[in-house]
């Protein structure tokens, strides 16, 4: 790889890097080329960019963002190293468990992720991680419970309101 297209790719993983508050760093090391594929495939379906580069080129790029902010991802550059970029945080989770699951596999196995300026080292948290929560659905949540106190509030006031017409209609 010559110096050029170092940078080109040092440039193409700052524009990412900089593009989503969410990545996850996963080591693919004894995937099959097949695997890999299905892995693109289940990746794209959800609307997750996959990248795979080399460690050194992905640490030059984090650091040339912000060396401080990404300490705690540069102990997971090594072995194969695909990053899986999202606006979701919680989809690259969910792809990596399934794919899991589906090919009997312990990899691809998660290195590290970053969510939301927060780092989750090791694959222990993956779990955590398929449960944690979008901001869109967090908003939803909150929209329910206000909502659910004013649908009582006016279902009172209609019940009232019926129940004053039928006594008024029975007099």
């Amino acid at each position: 790889m010559t110096k050029e297209q170092k940078n080109e790719v040092i440039e193409l993983l700052k524009e990412k890097f900089s593009q989503y508050n969410n990545f996850y760093v996963t080591d693919t090391e004894s995937l099959s080329v097949e695997q890999i594929g299905k892995l693109r495939k289940a990746c794209y379906d959800k609307k997750v960019e996959m990248k795979v580069a080399k460690n050194t080129l992905i640490k030059k790029a984090l650091e040339a963002i912000d060396a401080e902010k990404y300490t705690g991802v540069y102990d997971s550059l090594h072995n194969v190293t695909a990053l899986l970029f999202s606006e979701n945080p919680k989809e690259p989770a969910l792809i990596i468990s399934s794919f899991r699951k589906e090919s009997n596999n312990e990899k691809p196995q998660l290195k590290a992720a970053f969510i939301n300026g927060e780092i989750y080292s090791g694959d222990a948290n993956l779990v955590t991680l398929t449960k944690i929560k979008s901001k869109e659905e967090l908003i939803g949540e909150v929209i329910g419970l206000l909502q659910s106190p004013a649908k009582r509030v006016l279902a009172a006031l209609l019940h009232h309101h019926e129940k004053q017409a039928e006594t008024t209609a029975a007099e």
